[in-house]
C-alpha cells in the first residue's frame, strides 16, 4: 500500500471551513490509517457541515406551526362511515400483492443499546416461547403472507455503520431465514459526522478516524438512490413499498388493507398511526397544517397545543406515529431528485472523542451534536397523504428499554403478542387456562379468520403453546 498525498484542496476546504483540526495527527498516522482517514475526510460535504452548525439551514418555529395543525385526513379503525370500506381495501391491497406489486422496507440500522443488548436489535430473541428474534419474527410474517398470495415479497434491510456486517453474518449463518437471495437485499444507510456542541467542529473518534453517526432513518432516501434500489424496484415491478422498523413485532407486514386504503385514496405517502393514550404521550404527532399532512414530534410540540380536546372531550391532536408506512416508489423517485428533500435534525449526545493532545475523552454529559434525517418529513412532499389509524393492541408493541423502564420492554411486547394471539385463539372456541402462555407462528395463522380456519374443534389449551 502506497503512501497517500493529502490533496491541496481537501487542506484548502478544511482550511475554508475550519476543520483543520481533522488533520493534527495525520504525521503520526501509519500508511493505512492515513488512508482510512482520507476516505472519510472525502466523503464529507463540508460546505453543508458549515450551514448546519452555523444555523444557516432552514429551522422550523414549531410553536407556530402547532398554531396550524389540525388532525390530519385519516381512516379510524372502528369507524363505520369510512369513504373507503375495509373490504374494498383488503381486495384492492391483494390485488396488489398477488400481482407482485409490493416489497418490504425494514429498518434495522439500530443496536440493542438500551436493552443492555451489545448486538443489532433485529438479533434481539423476543418471541414469548420460540425465542424467535425480531428480525425472524418479520420474515417469518413476510413470508407467510407471500404464501398465501402466490407471490414471492422482496425484503429489503437497511442496517447502519454499527449494524451492517452482523447483520449481514446472522442472515448468512441462517440461510437468510428461508429467503432465497432474490428476495433479500440488504444495504447501509450513510452517516454524519458528530461536532463539539461549542464551536461546531467535527470530533475525532480517534486518530485515524471521524465520529460518525448514522443519518437516521430518513437516511433512507439517500440510500435507496445509492444502491440503485429504486431502479431495480421498478425493473421488478414494484409500486409499493411497506415500510416499518425492526422493534415492533406486531407489525402486520405488508397487510393488505392498509396497502388497499393506501392505494384507494391515491395517497403517495401512508402512515399507520395509533391514537394517543394520553395528551403528553412521547410519539410524533400526526396533524394536517395548510393541508399537508406532517408530523410534529412530542419534543417540539408545546403543551398547551398538545392538550387541545374536541368539543367531546377527546384530543385534538389524536393520530401518533407508530413508523408504519405505505410509499408508492414514483413518489420516492420523484422527491429523490431533490438532494435536499428532507431537513436535518439535531440532537445533543454524549460523544467519545479524541482531543488535540491525544486523550481520549469519556464524556458522560452531552457534548456534541448529531444530524439525522426522519423518513416522515417526507409526508408534507406528498401530492396526497393519508393516516391510517390500526388498533394499538393489534399494531404496536415497540421493543426499546430494558425490563424494569416504564414502557417498551420486552415483557411489555411478549405480554402483548401473547393478549393477542390468546384473543385470536379465544375467538376461535378456545379456552386458556389462567396464566398460560400462547405463541402463533404466521405459517400456521396470521390472524384471527385463519385461527378460526384451523381450530377445527374448541380446545382447552391448559399448557404453554406454541402453534406452528
Amino acid at each position: 500500500m502506497s503512501e497517500p498525498t493529502l490533496p491541496d484542496a481537501l487542506r484548502n476546504e478544511l482550511g475554508r471551513y475550519n476543520q483543520l483540526h481533522l488533520l493534527t495527527f495525520w504525521d503520526s498516522l501509519s500508511t493505512s490509517e492515513k488512508h482510512q482517514l482520507l476516505e472519510q475526510l472525502q466523503h464529507i460535504d463540508f460546505a453543508m457541515m458549515h450551514r448546519l452548525t452555523t444555523g444557516s439551514d432552514y429551522a422550523p418555529d414549531w410553536a407556530q406551526l402547532a398554531a396550524k395543525a389540525q388532525a390530519p385526513p385519516a381512516i379510524r379503525w372502528n369507524d363505520t362511515q369510512a369513504r373507503i370500506t375495509p373490504v374494498a381495501a383488503r381486495q384492492a391491497g391483494e390485488e396488489a400483492l398477488r400481482s407482485g406489486r409490493v416489497a418490504m422496507i425494514l429498518a434495522a440500522g439500530g443496536q440493542g443499546t438500551r436493552l443492555g443488548f451489545d448486538h443489532p436489535k433485529g438479533l434481539f430473541p423476543i418471541a414469548p416461547l420460540s425465542e424467535r428474534t425480531l428480525f425472524e419474527m418479520h420474515v417469518d410474517r413476510l413470508r407467510a403472507v407471500g404464501k398465501k398470495y402466490g407471490v414471492k415479497i422482496p425484503m429489503l434491510i437497511m442496517t447502519s455503520p454499527a449494524t451492517d456486517q452482523e447483520t449481514r453474518e446472522f442472515f448468512l449463518r441462517h440461510n437468510n431465514l428461508g429467503l432465497s437471495p432474490q428476495e433479500l437485499t440488504i444495504f447501509c444507510q450513510g452517516s454524519m459526522p458528530a461536532v463539539d456542541a461549542t464551536n461546531g467542529k467535527i470530533l475525532l473518534a480517534g486518530k485515524s478516524e471521524i465520529a460518525l453517526s448514522p443519518d437516521g432513518h430518513g437516511g433512507l432516501l439517500a440510500a435507496l438512490n445509492r444502491h440503485s434500489l429504486l431502479k431495480q424496484a421498478a425493473h421488478q415491478g414494484i409500486d409499493y413499498f411497506f415500510y416499518a422498523q425492526v422493534d415492533n413485532p406486531l407489525v402486520p407486514a405488508a397487510d393488505a388493507e392498509l396497502m388497499g386504503y393506501h392505494i384507494l385514496a391515491r395517497s403517495e405517502m401512508t402512515t399507520q398511526v395509533v391514537q394517543k393514550r394520553f395528551a403528553l404521550e412521547k410519539v410524533g404527532n400526526v396533524v394536517s397544517i395548510d393541508g399537508k399532512v406532517q408530523i410534529i414530534e412530542y419534543s417540539d410540540l408545546p403543551s398547551q397545543f398538545a392538550e387541545q380536546t374536541n368539543p367531546d372531550g377527546t384530543l385534538k391532536l389524536w393520530a401518533g406515529n407508530i413508523a408504519v408506512h405505505v410509499f408508492d416508489v414514483a413518489f420516492l423517485r420523484r422527491v429523490s431528485e431533490h438532494a435536499d428533500a428532507l431537513p436535518f435534525h439535531r440532537a445533543k449526545k454524549p460523544v467519545p472523542h479524541v482531543a488535540a493532545d491525544g486523550q481520549s475523552i469519556q464524556p458522560v454529559t452531552p457534548n456534541a451534536i448529531k444530524f439525522e434525517r426522519f423518513i416522515f418529513d417526507l409526508l408534507p412532499l406528498a401530492e396526497q397523504a393519508i393516516a391510517v389509524e390500526g388498533d394499538a393492541r393489534e399494531v404496536f408493541a415497540p421493543v426499546k428499554n430494558a425490563n424494569g423502564a416504564p414502557t417498551d420492554t420486552p415483557a411489555a411486547t411478549q405480554a402483548a403478542l401473547i393478549t393477542l394471539h390468546s384473543e385470536w385463539l379465544k375467538s376461535a372456541g378456545c379456552t386458556i387456562a389462567p396464566g398460560v402462555k400462547v405463541e402463533i407462528h404466521p405459517a400456521w395463522a396470521l390472524d384471527a379468520t385463519e385461527v378460526q380456519r384451523r381450530v377445527e374443534k374448541p380446545l382447552l389449551i391448559s399448557s404453554d403453546t406454541y402453534f406452528a
